[in-house]
């Protein structure tokens, strides 16, 4: 048997890409990025890069994370931090016609986080800023004011869409949604998270009677709040339930 040679194997690069999601004004938004070198230089794209030697994926993903918002990242298994954003694995794609330059293969991670701020470009990116998800994903592409409108670079589009399904998806039966929320929050900003996820309108009593009784799901923190107008409501912490039962199922369209 001839010995193991590394060189006689075509040679491959590893990214890792961001979808990073958060509710701004109501409305899911997503962190896009517009690429300052080549390939595709100019257009917009999702956060991300080539993972280093001597990192693996996950560390890979937080750095970038860390590196593109100033966000740390946590598992879920734990509290998050005032600036501590959910992050989990979302797929791979290898499409060997994906990437221009050589083979790479991109392992994307789906990060979700509260109402957060204008965020700053960092590597090889011009700017960046938050978009609504239906912008980025509509066929003709991105623009602002005075481009043209383009798609975004590489196949950041279908991963783009990958992570807005599995967030949509996953908050039918799982406590994700509160990821999206403060430390503290009223069942009115849950319920416009998930009116903002789904893109559907929800009817607030109902909503209230089913995530105030789902076992583990919220927990009243004996605090209140006046900060969306009227009366004082209720706020409310994530509880230990990682999974719903019954499920949130989100209304058909």
């Amino acid at each position: 048997m001839s010995p193991y040679d590394p060189s006689a194997f075509p040679p491959f690069a590893v990214t890792v890409d961001l979808v990073v999601l958060t509710v701004r004004r109501h409305a899911l938004c997503a962190l896009a990025v517009r690429r300052g070198e080549p390939p595709f230089q100019g257009r917009w794209a999702l956060p991300g890069g080539f993972v280093r030697d001597d990192e693996d994926l996950t560390a890979a993903a937080a750095r970038e994370l860390v590196e593109e918002t100033g966000l740390c990242a946590h598992d879920g298994t734990s509290p998050a931090q005032d600036n501590g954003a959910h992050l989990e694995q979302l797929g791979t794609y290898g499409d060997p016609k994906r990437d221009p330059r050589m083979r790479v293969v991109s392992v994307a991670h789906l990060a979700l986080a509260p109402d957060l701020p204008a965020p700053r470009a960092g590597g090889d990116a011009h700017s960046a800023r938050w978009a609504p998800i239906e912008v980025l994903l509509n066929e003709g592409g991105y623009e602002r004011e005075g481009e043209l409108a383009a798609p975004l670079a590489f196949d950041h589009a279908q991963i783009l869409a990958d992570g807005v399904e599995r967030a949509r998806s996953k908050i039918e039966y799982s406590s994700l949604a509160t990821a999206f929320c403060p430390p503290e929050f009223t069942v009115g900003e849950l319920r416009r998270v998930y009116e903002a996820v789904w893109g559907v309108a929800l009817d607030p009593r109902n909503f209230h009677r089913k995530v105030t009784g789902t076992p583990g799901f919220l927990v009243p923190t004996g605090g209140t709040t006046t900060r969306q107008g009227g009366r004082p409501a209720q706020l409310f912490r994530a509880g230990g339930a990682t999974l719903l039962n019954p499920p949130m199922l989100r209304p058909e369209v």
